[in-house]
Parts: structure tokens; C-alpha cells; sequence
């Protein structure tokens, strides 16, 4: 793949040459390439994006990891809320790339400009609010996050400046689904991988070699998100994007709100009550000491990493499910979701076997405290056991967010975080002690998956009930 500052782009996949002469024809190539290699071209540039974000909490759980365990406790309350501040960034980012990429497949270029216009602005108003909120009520929320006394004084320094930088945070997670919704993923994977290799620098610098320890860390994730930033700023600001961004260009519409509020806010609901869900589990592992914070911590982590894989692959189905649908192409469609199935469940099969087969190996990596060793061990196999079905669950929840079904994407997306996971965390550890915040996710996992099931038969129906009002079309 050779991407040019003119906005070329070439991409070889097995002898498969994709050719992108320009912005307007990388759009309309959702609707034109051939599913396998659009998919698989959208998606590596998209699968490498997301890891960064895994990234950025895994290389600050590596070196904050020699510095102790309390310190690393800090780093599992620190994820929940760093994660909060990335799923207001995505309310606006998944909400209008869905918006976004409907209207580009429909022709209306105008209202796509004045929907991604709206969102980033927004966006940038909120990062500002969220800055000013999270360092008044900094203890208080760390406090609701977990924090025991010997982990406080580490998890504020951290948290604080992570707050500080939130607004970069922001901004890059809706700016860069704004570019994917375009089809646009290599320079979405330039953006953030540049701020991750910048991170992976910059963290032992900071932490070891000025002795910042901790706040090093902090440091070094925000100068990388800040970069991040600027690269994808860059792109707008020299017009190389299809879809404009202006000031000029917002609109405070009923209707662009809507429409990326409709999406949007399921995404939120389901970051926030993961953070929520992790706040509890930090809690609960609280009372077991810090150790137990640390395994809870590094789990999630590892977690993270497969997890932030399948989401890069939904966020390359995401504006091809989202384009088609716009122009009617139902064939398409189901050509994309079932080589998407296909492909998400075949990586989360194999990463769950990892998972479960080699914990002990993978908690080493982060720790080297027999407790922590032995409880993230425990952890890491539990939360693998129904891995494997997880590319079949965010396959459909992403389909619902292209299609703009909200209150289905909201359904399946609060399932496993809200309905279930919060419910087995506040009971199960009451019967089963430590073993019950282990497997509570588990629990969570096999209870979502009848959700989706169900959701599933629900959308496939209706797209061929659709199919037949509106034959597919062979070009876009």
C-alpha cells in the first residue's frame, strides 16, 4: 500500500490492485470494488488504527509496571476513565461517519460536509467542558473509580494530565471516523500509529530517563494524541478529504443532530457502561488488595487488544454496509456482512485460544508480583472462554449503526456492558468471592450472544424483505 499526499492512494492485496486516483473515486469504491478486497483493503489500515488505542494503555501498563504494583492499580483505574473520554469522542465520530457515509451513497455531498462540520465543532466544545469538569471533580470521580489510599496519590497524578489532554482524545476519535466514513483508512491509520510509535518513544524516555515515573507516562500519551491531532487536521485543512470541514459549515440542525445522536449515543451508552462496569469490577477488587486491582487492570488490557482488532474490522464495514445501504445495493450488503462474519469469528477464535492457553505467559509480560501473576492469570482464561463469539456480536452491532437502526445498535450494545455484566458484578461475588468477579464477564458474554442471535434473525429479514422493494443495483 503506497498512499500519496494528493490524496492517491495504492493498495495491492494479492495481486488485487486498487487504485484511488482521487477522493471522489475512493468514495464511490464502496460501492464498486469487489467486497473481499474492498473489505480487506479498508479494514488492515483500520484493524493497525485501533491497536494504537490498545497501544497507548498497554506500553503505559508495561514500563508503569516497573515501577510497582500500586502504581499499576493506578494505571486499571486511570483505563475506565480514559476510555469515557474516548466515547465522547466516538458519539460524535461513529454517529456522523454513519450519517456520512448514507449520504455520500445517496449523492448529497452538501449535507455530508455540513454533518461532519457539525460533529467535529461539537466535538472540540465538549472536549473543552469535559477538561474543566474532570479536574473540578478529579478525587471524587477517581474515588468512584476504585482508587483505594495507596493507589490515590498515583491515579492522580496520572489521571490529571490524561484530563488535560482529553480534548486531543476527542478530536482525533471523531475526526478519524469522519475519514473512514470516506473510505478513506490509510490516512486514519497514518494518524494513529503515528502517535503510538511516538508513545512507544517517548514513555521510557519520560518515565526513566527525566524520572518522571508515572507522570511521564501521562505525559508521553498526551504529546502522542496530540500529533495524532495534528496529522489529521493537517488532511482537512488541505482539502485532500472528500467530505469539507468549516466553521462555516455548522449547523445547529434538528436533523444532523438526530441522525448523529441516533447512532452516536448508543456508542456512548456502551463506553461509558463499560467504564461504569470496570469502576465496579475495580471496586470489587479492591477489597482483595491492590494485586487484585492490578490483574483486573492488565486483563482488561489484553482484552483490549483483540477486542480493538474487531472493532478496526467493523469500522471497515461500517461505511461499506453504510454506502450501499444509501444506494440501495442490498446484494452488496450481504456479500459484506457474511465474509465479515466469516472473518471476525476465525480471529476471535484464534485469539481466545491464546488467551486461555498461554495467561500466565501473557500476565508476565506486565507484572512480575505472584499475586497479580496468579489472579490475571485466572482472569485472562475466563474472559476468553466466549471470545470467540464476539466477531459475530460487533459484525451486527456495527451493521445496525451503518444502517442507522439506532435503537437496535443501542439494544445490543448496552447488552453485554449494562444489562448483564453490571448485574454479575454487583451479585456474583457475593456468593463466589474473587471467582465471581473473574467470571463475571463470561457470564456476560454467554447472555449477549442470545441478544444478538435474536437481533440478527431481526435485521437479516428485514434487509431481504427490503431487497425486494428495491432490487440491487450493479453500479453505484
Amino acid at each position: 500500500m503506497k498512499y500519496y499526499g494528493d490524496g492517491r492512494i495504492h493498495l495491492s492485496l494479492g495481486g488485487t490492485r486498487l487504485k484511488f486516483r482521487d477522493s471522489k473515486e475512493r468514495a464511490r469504491a464502496l460501492g464498486t470494488q469487489k467486497i473481499p478486497s474492498l473489505l480487506i483493503g479498508l479494514s488492515i489500515p483500520s484493524i493497525i488504527a485501533m491497536l494504537t488505542n490498545a497501544i497507548y494503555n498497554l506500553v503505559d501498563a508495561f514500563f508503569i509496571g516497573r515501577i510497582g504494583t500500586s502504581a499499576m492499580g493506578a494505571v486499571a483505574i486511570a483505563f475506565p476513565i480514559f476510555n469515557l473520554i474516548g466515547a465522547v469522542g466516538l458519539t460524535f465520530g461513529v454517529g456522523a461517519a454513519s450519517y456520512v457515509s448514507r449520504l455520500l451513497g445517496a449523492g448529497e455531498k452538501e449535507q455530508a460536509d455540513r454533518a461532519a462540520s457539525t460533529a467535529v465543532f461539537t466535538s472540540l466544545a465538549a472536549g473543552l467542558a469535559f477538561t474543566v469538569l474532570g479536574l473540578i471533580f478529579l478525587e471524587p470521580l477517581l474515588l468512584a473509580f476504585g482508587a483505594t489510599e495507596t493507589i490515590m496519590e498515583y491515579a492522580r497524578e496520572y489521571t490529571m494530565i490524561l484530563i488535560m489532554g482529553s480534548i486531543f482524545t476527542m478530536m482525533n476519535m471523531t475526526m478519524n471516523n469522519i475519514v473512514r466514513a470516506e473510505g478513506n483508512a490509510p490516512r486514519f491509520m497514518l494518524a494513529m500509529v503515528s502517535g503510538a510509535l511516538l508513545n512507544v518513544a517517548l514513555d521510557p524516555l519520560f518515565i526513566f530517563g527525566f524520572g518522571l515515573g508515572i507522570v511521564g507516562a501521562a505525559i508521553a500519551t498526551v504529546i502522542s494524541q496530540s500529533v495524532s491531532t495534528m496529522i489529521i487536521l493537517e488532511y482537512f485543512a488541505r482539502k485532500k478529504s472528500y467530505t469539507h470541514l468549516s466553521v462555516r459549515l455548522y449547523t445547529f440542525s434538528l436533523r444532523i443532530y438526530i441522525e448523529i445522536f441516533k447512532i452516536g449515543l448508543p456508542t456512548f451508552l456502551r463506553q461509558f457502561l463499560s467504564s461504569f462496569s470496570v469502576a465496579l469490577l475495580n471496586n470489587a477488587a479492591a477489597s482483595y488488595g491492590d494485586h487484585a486491582v492490578a490483574a483486573v487492570g492488565i486483563t482488561m488490557r489484553v482484552l483490549m487488544l483483540g477486542m480493538m482488532v474487531l472493532f478496526g474490522y467493523g469500522q471497515a464495514f461500517q461505511p461499506v454496509a453504510g454506502f450501499n445501504y444509501g444506494a440501495r445495493n442490498y446484494s452488496r450488503i450481504f456479500q459484506a456482512l457474511k465474509f465479515s462474519i466469516v472473518v471476525t469469528t476465525v480471529f476471535a477464535t484464534v485469539f481466545g485460544i491464546v488467551g486461555i492457553s498461554f495467561p500466565g505467559s501473557i500476565v508476565r509480560i506486565f507484572s512480575d508480583d505472584p499475586e497479580v501473576i496468579d489472579i490475571g492469570s485466572r482472569a485472562l482464561r475466563a474472559v476468553n472462554i466466549f471470545f470467540p463469539t464476539f466477531g459475530f456480536v460487533i459484525t451486527f452491532t456495527v451493521l445496525f449503526q451503518a444502517l442507522g437502526k439506532g435503537l437496535s445498535a443501542a439494544l445490543l450494545s448496552m447488552s453485554k456492558q449494562g444489562f448483564f455484566l453490571i448485574p454479575a458484578v454487583l451479585i456474583l461475588p457475593r456468593f463466589f468471592g474473587i471467582n465471581g468477579i473473574i467470571y463475571a464477564q463470561t457470564v456476560a458474554d454467554f447472555l449477549t450472544l442470545f441478544v444478538a442471535a435474536l437481533l440478527a434473525i431481526g435485521i437479516v429479514r428485514k434487509l431481504r424483505e427490503e431487497r425486494k422493494l428495491f432490487p440491487s443495483r450493479t453500479t453505484v
